[in-house]
């Protein structure tokens, strides 16, 4: 079997997800046709002809999102026509899901190049637009105790006995983090300014860090999440599934949680032939990845089974692992993930994550594992781990190794 390298990461600076964000007035093919022209600039001895497909992942692909977005971009960026685009949903895990399909193709022999990623606009096109029966049918909830993600999150924290003061202190270190990354210019490396089409800069850094953020601060914020359970009769829904628990206990709130915003990502992924023929030097290759199912009520527990099938497949346990890039959702799933697994913080989102940063849904499991690789390299590590919750109860990881 062939290997699947990784070539190049790209990205664009996230954006708050709402009317006042800098990304707004940005229609999101804009965002992706960025950063393919941004991979074209980047690597002037890569031939396009010998990019076979872009996929880009899209949670909701509709309107200004619809339409095969990853192909409307590729057209739009004056790839050759050859150069085919898919989208796809897997939910919050897109990016990644895009990134693992592009390594199984390629590790299969079926191409040689592949731009794969993802896009979100949330400002533009809101989370749930598209409308699913999982998420919007009496019949589908009632019968599968599906209740909003919040709900999923302040029930970890119920069952496994996570306080409100550790999710504070969790989300306060993520900002921590994420000042200490952008005044190190940590993510300098990857990310490509969005421009206007007279070349005028709207964005160049991630805009939702928050340097004032402090324990104490987030302490003062009401529970998001209670008034919709106790009163809308979502915790009692949950709870028919978890009868073991009196009741759930609201600690996510705006601060611990992960921001709305707007971004993109693309990594290039190829053989060792197609990147020889091109004049490029691998980063790092895929070292192995899976997708695994998990109970949809509770929801966001995913990464834990994922990452115990992933390091047994491999022979693997945990301590072979140098870095860790584990989705901030919410503050409970890192918090779970390290608990479960046994990994120390210090190896965990140490450039923060997504409460810090923000989580635009399609792109996030792309822009984690380019984080992941970029830190690698800062600090010569040699294996990193990335993974993330998936809305419906599932689990995605991927394992990549430096060069």
């Amino acid at each position: 079997m062939a290997e699947a390298y990784i070539y190049d990461f790209v990205r664009t600076p996230r954006g708050r997800g709402k009317s006042d964000g800098s990304l707004h007035e940005v229609q999101p093919v804009h965002l992706l046709t960025t950063l393919l022209n941004a991979i074209k600039q980047r690597n002037p001895s890569l031939d396009p002809n010998i990019v076979e497909d872009v996929i880009s992942g899209c949670v909701a692909p509709i309107g200004e999102q619809g339409a095969d977005i990853a192909r409307t971009a590729v057209l739009d960026a004056g790839f050759n026509e050859a150069t085919a685009g898919v989208q796809l949903n897997r939910f919050c895990s897109s990016g990644l899901e895009a990134i693992n399909m592009a390594a199984a193709v390629v590790m299969a022999g079926q191409s040689e190049m592949i731009l794969a990623g993802g896009v979100e606009s949330m400002s533009r096109v809101p989370m749930g637009a598209d409308g699913g029966a999982m998420f919007t049918s009496p019949d589908m909830i009632s019968k599968l105790k599906i209740v909003p993600q919040g709900i999923s999150a302040d029930l970890i924290a119920s069952k496994y006995g996570f306080t409100r003061a550790e999710a504070d202190a969790l989300a306060a270190e993520s900002h921590r983090r994420a000042v200490i990354a952008q005044k190190e210019n940590r993510f300098a490396n990857a990310i490509i300014p969005v421009k206007d089409f007279l070349g005028f800069t709207i964005l160049d850094r991630d805009e939702g860090v928050r340097p004032e953020t402090t324990q104490e601060s987030l302490s003062k914020l009401a529970p998001s999440f209670q008034m919709m359970g106790e009163m809308g009769g979502l915790d009692a829904l949950a709870l028919q599934k978890y009868p073991e628990l009196n009741k759930i206990n609201h600690i996510h709130h705006a601060g611990n949680s992960s921001q709305i915003v707007d971004g993109a990502a693309l990594m290039m992924i190829g053989s060792k032939r197609a990147g020889e023929k091109s004049g490029l030097k691998p980063r790092a290759k895929i070292h192995s990845f899976t997708i695994v199912g998990s109970e949809p009520t509770i929801m966001l527990t995913g990464p834990v089974p994922a990452a115990q099938k992933l390091f047994k497949r491999n022979g693997m346990k945990p301590s072979d692992i140098d870095l860790y890039e584990v989705n901030e959702a919410f503050a409970v799933v890192p918090m779970l993930f390290m608990q479960a697994i046994g990994v120390d913080a210090s190896k965990v989102n140490v450039n923060g994550g997504a409460i810090a940063l923000g989580h635009p849904l399609g792109a996030t499991g792309a822009i984690i594992l380019g984080t992941l690789l970029d830190e690698m390299e800062r600090q010569d590590k040699q294996l990193g781990f990335a993974t993330l919750c998936i809305g419906g109860g599932m689990g995605i990881a991927t394992i990549i190794e430096r060069i």
